[in-house]
Formats: structure tokens, C-alpha cells, sequence
């Protein structure tokens, strides 16, 4: 009886063992992951900020949608450096290379390394214009419209008095010349008419940041100290210009940015700045993939693609759920 015994709990044993096995084999018989469909490689202005950071975000998780992996490094505004980065890209066969270019003309004989390597070239919110190049769209703001937009929100803001206002720019990129030759065209068809004139008295480069912005509006405010107005192409020299508004102890100067950043928002909100035509990074992300995935299907793309502007004042400022 205690032999039956101990051989039934040996079977039992055995049994319960055999499913255990069975069980660990089928969890770990995984099903195989799905091959990649090739990386893009994307080099950015900036990565500082955060407009930019964005744009790269958004193409990264809508290339993992559709089977891409994403490699997003910064230019640091720096040519030669993303020069190298999309040198970088050629060498590991990327499937598309994504371009937003810290300097037009500089980047051009790396674009026609990776023309030539038989990459595909896309242009994210900077466009690169020049000749021998071959771009296959370039997808970015209505830079300007938005300047337009900007040289309106300026005139509302100034009212009927007009009086002397300073532009802060950024001549190395492209997408801001833009935004400067909208806000300008508006100006000059608005002193034409007949009204109080707006005089831009300084015209300085801002760096497209907080510091430089900063200093920028200084020597701007101390070459003209009854200067009503500023415009900014974007938050970072806005917000910079505040500061030094504030500093100076200056705060009616309206001042007028270009972007649409939390942190922008946040000072339209506060009164800090008067408006900014706002633009729509994520949408710019997504549609950069929209149009990789088209062109490898041999679809035609548009030259570019561009994607309007909207004012943001305080009125949107004070209904924004995402603002403090």
C-alpha cells in the first residue's frame, strides 16, 4: 500500500511538472517583432527649444506608428556640426533625413552628398531654397503670413498714435527673414496709407534667444528711449526682451513674439506680451511623417507644405485650460 502510494504522488509529481514546462515554453515563445521599416534621421535648429523639440517628439512617435525608427540630434545652430550629423545619417544608410537647417545656404553641399548617396531630403519648419539642391518638400510655417499677422497685432496694439518700434531678427535662418519681410510689408502698407506712422527705428539680431534678445533690446532701448513698441521672431528674444523691459523699468512697450511656446503663452497671458501668431509643431511632426511615408510609395509631393499662423492674444490666453 505505501509503495502504490509513493509511486502515485511520483506520477502526480511528474504530471505537474510536465505542465509547468509546458507553460514556461509557451510564454516564452514570443511572437517575432515586426522589422523595421528603416530610421529617419533628423537634425534640428535647436533642441533648446522647446518649439523644436516638438517637432522631433511628434516625428518620432508617429514614425513608430508606422514601423520607422527616429534618430533626432541638435544642429546647436551650428552648421558644421549638423553637417557632420547628416554626414552621420548618409554613412548608416538612414531611409529619410529630416532637415531643419541651421544655415540655408551653408548646408547645401551635405544635402547633395545625401542626394547623391539617393536619400531622400525633407525640410522641417526652414526651408532651403537654394539652387542644386533636390528637396523632397519642405514642410513649415506660413512664416509669412505669420509676419503679417505680426505687423497687424503691432499696428492694434500701438492704436492710432503709432511711434518708434525695434525689430529683432535672426538673419541666419530663413523661416525668420520670412517672418521679418511679412511684419515689414504690413508696416509700410500702413504708413502709405496715410495713418500715424510706425518708424522701425533698430532692426538688431536676437540670436532667436532669451540672452541675446535681451541685449539685443537693450542696445535697442538705449539708442532710442521712446521706442513703444518691439517685435520679436520668437518667444525666447521676446521673453528676453521683456526682461529687459523690466529692468530698465520700461513695461508699457508692447511687444509682439512669433511662436506659440507654454512659456509665451504664459506671459500673453500676464500681459507681458501683447500677441503672437502661433504655429503648430505637432502638426508639422505628423505631417513630415504623412509625406516620408507618401514619397516612398513614389507618390508626388508638393514643393512644400504650409501651415498657417493664428493671432493668440490675451482673450485665448485667459480661456487656455493648459495655462496657470
Amino acid at each position: 500500500m505505501k509503495q502504490k502510494l509513493i509511486t502515485l504522488f511520483a506520477c502526480a509529481l511528474a504530471f505537474l511538472t510536465g505542465c509547468d514546462k509546458k507553460t514556461e515554453s509557451s510564454t516564452d515563445s514570443s511572437a517575432p517583432a515586426k522589422p523595421s521599416k528603416g530610421t529617419i534621421g533628423v537634425s534640428l535648429l535647436t533642441l533648446d527649444n522647446p518649439f523644436f523639440k516638438v517637432i522631433g517628439d511628434n516625428i518620432a512617435a508617429e514614425g513608430k506608428k508606422h514601423g520607422y525608427d527616429t534618430i533626432v540630434v541638435s544642429g546647436d545652430k551650428d552648421v558644421a556640426k549638423q553637417s557632420n550629423q547628416v554626414k552621420d545619417f548618409i554613412v548608416k544608410k538612414v531611409a529619410a533625413i529630416v532637415l531643419s537647417p541651421c544655415d540655408s545656404k551653408g548646408i547645401v553641399t551635405v544635402i547633395k552628398e545625401a542626394n547623391a548617396a539617393g536619400i531622400p531630403v525633407f525640410t522641417v519648419d526652414i526651408p532651403c531654397n537654394e539652387p542644386g539642391v533636390k528637396i523632397a518638400t519642405q514642410i513649415s510655417t506660413d512664416n509669412l503670413g505669420g509676419g503679417r499677422e505680426a505687423g497687424k497685432a503691432m499696428i492694434e496694439a500701438l492704436g492710432e498714435a503709432g511711434g518708434k518700434i525695434a525689430v529683432l531678427g535672426f538673419n541666419q535662418v530663413e523661416s525668420c527673414i520670412l517672418r521679418v519681410k511679412g511684419f515689414r510689408e504690413v508696416i509700410d502698407a500702413h504708413n502709405a496709407s496715410g495713418r500715424a506712422k510706425i518708424e522701425i527705428v533698430a532692426e538688431l539680431e536676437s540670436g532667436g534667444a532669451k540672452d541675446i534678445g535681451f541685449k539685443a533690446a537693450e542696445d535697442a532701448l538705449q539708442a532710442n528711449a521712446d521706442i513703444r513698441g518691439i517685435f520679436a521672431i520668437n518667444d525666447p528674444a521676446a521673453l528676453g526682451a521683456r526682461a529687459a523691459l523690466e529692468k530698465s523699468g520700461k513695461t508699457s512697450v508692447l511687444i509682439i513674439g512669433f511662436d506659440g511656446q507654454p512659456e509665451g503663452k504664459q506671459a500673453i497671458k500676464e500681459g507681458k506680451i501683447y500677441a503672437d501668431p502661433i504655429q503648430f509643431p505637432e502638426k508639422m511632426g505628423i505631417e513630415m511623417v504623412n509625406a516620408l511615408i507618401k514619397h516612398s510609395k513614389g507618390e508626388t509631393l508638393p514643393p512644400q507644405m504650409l501651415i498657417p499662423t493664428s493671432l493668440y492674444r490675451k482673450a485665448d490666453a485667459e480661456k487656455d485650460p493648459a495655462l496657470k
